[in-house]
């Protein structure tokens, strides 16, 4: 399969002033357009050449374009209609190799046989609730055999943070107690249009085994206490989960302990107590 740029493709300053585009506060929107840069991001994934690939608000498609270019099958929902006919030149570039989709990704599901790969420069304003989402369930894994994504630096930082580090908190457990998190490049702010006030950074996930005995739902809510206080001591701030104390002392935790010390096993340890 070709993976050679398409001449016919102008610009993506130019796509944006010939449809009128600017980017949607209230949808979170910073357009990404250097096309260099595009294509490290659709790099991290390693060759995607017949892949299938699942992309979130691609907007004007400046990354479709260069996943499209790496040999991948994509397939974009995005939200904002008066993105879709810049989307429509892209497709007719890449011949039923691109499907649109539209409609909000927070009701959408990827509509790709599995495995397939989540490449996306997510919407800051719904990014975490994705993350989550995907990162979720009961059934493991989802049928993604990659995430790359790129967020806030901040919650880049937290999804791949290690205990005692001060970004550790509910979102680096929920991303490595089955999976492998880590940051693959950061972004500057410059980088965008408009610029965001913050430093964005990618962060790409894999699968990994899932540990036996509990469920993610239970884990979900320990995490929640536990960081919901994270100034507190263990046995303040899980008080209110029921079975929580009784868990702790079950996998002989120090109560007076705070959420951020514990590492992602002994996460796990209470999970399964509670899970039992």
């Amino acid at each position: 399969m070709s993976t050679a740029p398409t001449p016919a493709l102008p610009p993506l300053r130019e796509v944006i002033a010939a449809h009128g585009l600017s980017a949607s506060k209230a949808l979170g929107q910073n357009f990404l357009l250097d096309e260099q840069l595009l294509g490290r991001v659709a790099a991290v994934p390693g060759d995607l050449a017949g892949q299938r690939v699942y992309e979130v608000g691609p907007g004007p498609g400046g990354l479709t374009r260069a996943l499209l270019r790496a040999g991948a099958e994509v397939s974009v929902v995005e939200r904002d209609a008066r993105c879709l006919p810049a989307l429509a030149e892209i497709a007719e570039a890449f011949p039923g190799r691109l499907n649109i989709q539209e409609g909000d990704a927070l009701a959408a599901q990827p509509d790709l046989a599995p495995p397939f790969h989540i490449v996306a420069n997510l919407p800051y304003n719904i990014g975490t609730a994705l993350l989550v989402r995907w990162l979720g369930g009961e059934s493991w894994p989802q049928g993604w055999a990659s995430l790359t994504l790129m967020f806030q630096k901040e919650v880049a930082d937290r999804i791949v943070a290690a205990p005692g580090d001060k970004h550790y908190g509910r979102l680096s457990v929920l991303a490595q107690w089955r999976s492998t998190a880590r940051l693959a490049m950061k972004v500057h702010r410059s980088a965008f249009t408009p610029p965001p006030k913050v430093m964005s950074a990618v962060v790409h996930i894999l699968p990994a085994a899932m540990p036996e005995g509990l469920r993610f739902a239970v884990l979900e809510k320990l995490t929640a206490a536990a960081f919901g206080q994270r100034r507190k001591m263990l046995r303040q701030s899980l008080k209110g989960l029921p079975g929580g104390l009784d868990a702790l002392n079950a996998t002989g935790i120090d109560p007076t302990r705070r959420a951020e010390t514990l590492s992602v096993e002994e996460f796990v340890q209470v999970a399964r107590v509670l899970s039992s």
